[in-house]
């Protein structure tokens, strides 16, 4: 399995913000700290901020900060958000499956079973997981 890079972005931008709470953030500097093309991070702040992750700010001082408390944030809501779309395999693909395996296989089963194990042990972790005691992480994101 492999994340979109958009999935990526979105969560460096999740961690960006929560490490600098209460200050509204610019696109520029998580670009510039995720190592992000600032028109890519554009559309994933869009979406993000479409399903309430973010709380964009409009202006000359605009920019973007969290839209919820990091606890409130699973990881699996934000996966689902970016991931959920994109077919795992071709038969996860609906009508534009043209597998010939389609009416006797068992591994779509296994993949099901798989994929929703993956979801669920993301909803068990939210942003505050990844960011609470990492002074790591806050070394390399924190806007001085």
């Amino acid at each position: 399995m492999r994340l979109t890079t958009r999935t990526n972005l979105a969560m460096r931008t999740l961690m960006f913000c929560a490490v600098n709470p209460g200050r509204v953030v610019r696109k520029q500097e998580v670009a510039q700290a995720c190592n992000a093309s600032e028109n890519h991070l554009a559309q994933v702040i869009h979406l993000m901020a479409q399903k309430g992750f973010l709380h964009t700010v409009r202006g000359r001082a605009g920019g973007l900060m969290l839209g919820r408390a990091p606890q409130d944030i699973t990881l699996g809501d934000v996966f689902r958000t970016f991931e959920a779309g994109l077919p795992f395999t071709e038969c996860f693909a609906g009508g534009e499956n043209s597998c010939p395996l389609v009416s006797c296989c068992r591994l779509k089963c296994a993949l099901v079973t798989a994929v929703e194990a993956f979801y669920a042990s993301l909803d068990r972790l939210s942003l505050s997981d990844m960011v609470d005691g990492n002074s790591a992480l806050e070394d390399l994101l924190k806007v001085a």
